[in-house]
């Protein structure tokens, strides 16, 4: 699973397990979801955007099943 941390004010860091195409957001708050069944362009369009909120809430939350794992 690829670890990314990132300066954002809504999210605190990201991972990306392609093989089981899950992407897993550590929001600030310290809730964690997985994000299902998201294919590897997507993450890698999401990886390059600057804003990673706008692009979460525009192109996968309303696209990708989600469930909230825990928080930390």
């Amino acid at each position: 699973m690829q670890n990314f941390v990132m300066p954002s004010s809504v999210i605190r860091k990201y991972y990306y397990k392609p093989e089981l195409q899950i992407l897993k957001i550590v929001y600030s708050s310290g809730a964690v979801y997985n994000y299902l069944e998201v294919p590897e362009e997507v993450f890698d369009d999401f990886r390059a955007v600057f804003s990673k909120g706008v692009y979460l809430n525009r192109n996968i939350k309303p696209f990708f099943k989600y469930k909230k794992v825990s928080d930390i």
